[in-house]
């Protein structure tokens, strides 16, 4: 220990020397570049300060084992030998162990191994011999269940009649879905606009539509839109451009400044979209006295694309497609 003390105390005093020379020589040499914001003379002190105190901290280190070492040697301590315990057999070891049969071991039917000699099937081959093990319980539960659920199943739905099959399920579901899309287009018609609106040449649309033409438009395009103050409708030439787009936009809109009005305000969407595929159903009728053409012959390159599609029914389909 008084070594060790020497030792520290000489690496101290070497340190102090040291740094009074770094000191001395701040004058004459230009320092380098400062690391950290240190400079080069700092840096090396930090390092020897953390190389001390790891030697310090093994020095302690150091010293606490040669103090265990040194009582080993004045006080040693006594060998004991180990206490020698009769080995355990199998049939001790079972008889230590927990009575009873645990819950586990029921469900699965196990038996203990005492009980070996008496499952033994009186017969062997080859000196093997086979054990007389039952069915676990849990599966008897579940294949006895399976066939319970299974009578009742076919007693409930094919005997009884209480339940739908497939086929009257397939029905019930289709009649729904009608019912909840009738739903849907009462609730969203009036979402309709001039880029949505489609063609629709159902009789309930045309006769609401002719019903609305009849009460707002024929004063000035006649009763069968061969024209009066508005231009005629039947024909292939449109002012505003033709096609149910354009229509429902004149019509939603109005032309202020020939002296239709602007009908947003006093029909639904669901009211315009239905006068304008009563107009459009008016093409080519060719009434008596009908107004001569006005605008320009417009051409819509494909009608079909603005038509309403019906859903078809996915069965009717793939039976059509087998066909």
């Amino acid at each position: 220990m008084k070594k060790i003390s020497l030792f520290i105390l000489l690496l101290v005093s070497q340190l102090s020397v040291f740094a009074a020379d770094e000191k001395a020589m701040v004058e004459t040499v230009q320092p380098s570049n400062p690391s950290l914001g240190l400079t080069q003379t700092e840096m090396l002190i930090v390092i020897l300060l953390l190389f001390l105190v790891v030697l310090v901290f093994v020095s302690v280190t150091l010293l606490n084992a040669f103090k265990v070492m040194y009582q080993e040697q004045l006080n040693p301590t006594p060998y004991l030998e180990p206490l020698k315990t009769k080995p355990l057999n199998y049939d001790d070891w079972l008889k230590d162990q927990k009575k009873g049969t645990s819950i586990w071991e029921k469900l699965l039917s196990l038996k203990p191994m005492a009980q070996e000699k008496e499952l033994e099937i009186d017969h062997a081959y080859d000196g093997i011999k086979e054990l007389n093990n039952p069915v676990p319980a849990w599966f008897n539960y579940l294949f006895f269940g399976t066939m319970i659920i299974a009578f009742a199943y076919l007693f409930y739905y094919h005997i009884g009649g209480y339940g739908d099959l497939q086929d009257q399920e397939y029905e019930n579901e289709m009649a729904q879905a009608k019912i909840e899309k009738a739903a849907y287009l009462q609730k969203s018609a009036n979402a309709i606009d001039e880029t949505t609106v489609k063609v629709d040449n159902t009789e309930a649309v045309l006769a609401e539509g002719k019903n609305i033409f009849d009460g707002n438009c024929k004063v000035c395009h006649g009763d069968k839109g061969q024209g009066i103050i508005g231009p005629n409708l039947t024909d292939e030439f449109w002012i505003h451009g033709g096609g149910i787009n354009n229509v429902f936009k004149t019509i939603k809109y109005g032309v202020p400044e020939k002296g239709m009005i602007s009908w947003e305000k006093n029909l639904s969407p669901k009211q315009i979209s239905a006068v304008a595929n009563f107009i459009l159903s008016l093409a080519g009728t060719n009434p008596a006295g009908a107004k001569a053409a006005q605008g320009e012959k417009y051409e819509e390159k494909n009608p079909q694309d603005n038509a309403m599609k019906e859903p078809a029914d996915s069965l009717k389909a793939n039976a059509t497609e087998r066909k």
